[in-house]
């Protein structure tokens, strides 16, 4: 199975940016965390802080290469309806992940346009959440 896991605009700051909020672990690290805790599975890491870089991204998981698709899309979860409608184009299951926990923050993060449209949503684990979404896709 391939997994393809997508993460969107100041993710490229993990570990350094609000390590009290986001952790002190970097995208790297994640990588490293999930091929050695999955070495079944096939990942493919796309960062960008381009939303439109994004939704291209998603278009390559609606070719069939993919198994399922992993997305943290940062602020743009809030407000993007470009990402939403890539995510519902897809006929492949879609996770959403986030760091921190949105619905204990402030208001305006609680709302995620995308979720109506994912299988599911993981919030508040940090980057287990990440392998959590592994375990969804891949059945495990």
């Amino acid at each position: 199975m391939q997994i393809l896991i997508i993460n969107g605009p100041n993710l490229n700051l993990l570990g350094k940016r609000e390590p009290e909020i986001y952790g002190r672990e970097t995208l790297k690290d994640l990588q490293v965390r999930l091929r050695k805790r999955f070495p079944k599975i096939g990942f493919e890491f796309f960062q960008s802080n381009i939303e439109g870089e994004l939704v291209n991204a998603l278009h390559r998981a609606f070719e069939g290469t993919f198994g399922g698709v992993i997305i943290n899309p940062g602020a743009f979860t809030h407000y993007s309806y470009a990402l939403r409608d890539a995510v519902a184009a897809l006929k492949v299951p879609v996770v959403e992940v986030h760091l921190s926990n949105i619905y204990g923050r402030e208001e305006f993060p609680r709302v995620s346009v995308i979720a109506p449209v994912c299988k599911g949503v993981i919030t508040g684990f940090g980057l287990k959440g990440y392998e959590l979404a592994v375990r969804v896709l891949s059945q495990e």
